[in-house]
């Protein structure tokens, strides 16, 4: 499966009255694993950004002046996400917008959601934790991702952030290992040493995990005891 985890910052709150989408930000994820492609656009919103909004996301309207419109990058956008499952948070907020966005350049143009389907993590994530915050930083806090460099919201950024949020809220085992994988270098280098190995060599050498190592193993285990009753192996 192709998902496209989606993320977007825009000029205020409701595009039906004229706020705009200012910077798009997603990130592929084919067979729930990062594939390390992404689309990231800033985007010249043709109106003032209200301070309110730049408090935000620090998106100033000096930085947007020489930013390509929504019709410099439309075509590209739609080519990056089209048949995918786009994954967002809030999802009702972010196509609002990027269906606008569609509907100014033309009014018969049909919605995303004719070309892609849509999850919502925060719907999934009133399901799954009813009664809880389920804003990003609080999934953050309760799934053990770090997100300190996020000061300020970012589209392709909380995109990122995104993914591995989904991919802990919905992965289980599966989730460990991608998390491992995309983290633990030195598993993987521990991995290749073992498949380097002969088969026919009759005295294999011991080799004794590294000090980093180990520490990356009690990083999983940890993780693995927030997701379920406790590491049994610990």
């Amino acid at each position: 499966m192709r998902q496209i985890v989606l993320d977007t910052e825009t000029t205020g709150l409701d595009p039906s009255q004229g706020h705009r989408v200012i910077e798009i930000g997603c990130v592929e994820l084919v067979g729930r694993k990062h594939t390390g492609r992404h689309f990231h656009c800033y985007i010249n919103p043709e109106r003032d950004v209200p301070a309110d909004a730049i408090a935000i996301h620090g998106i100033t309207n000096e930085f947007l002046q020489d930013k390509p419109r929504f019709a410099s990058i439309v075509d590209e956008f739609l080519e990056f996400v089209s048949g995918a499952e786009l994954v967002i948070h809030n999802a009702p907020f972010d196509m609002g917008f990027l269906n606008h966005e569609l509907r100014l350049l033309k009014s018969s143009a049909a919605p995303l959601q004719k070309s892609c389907s849509v999850l919502d993590t925060l719907y999934l994530a009133r399901q799954k934790h009813p009664g809880q915050k389920n804003n990003l930083d609080a999934l953050c806090k309760r799934y053990g991702i770090d997100n300190g460099h996020r000061t300020l919201h970012g589209a392709l950024l909380d995109a990122e952030i995104l993914a591995d949020v989904y991919l802990f809220m919905t992965g289980g085992q599966t989730t460990l290992e991608l998390a491992a994988e995309h983290h633990g270098d030195a598993q993987q280098t521990a991995s290749s040493a073992m498949l380097k190995a002969s088969v026919n060599q009759e005295d294999l050498r011991v080799v004794t995990a590294s000090a980093a190592e180990l520490a990356e193993h009690e990083r999983i285990l940890s993780l693995i005891d927030k997701k379920s009753a406790g590491a049994l192996w610990r």
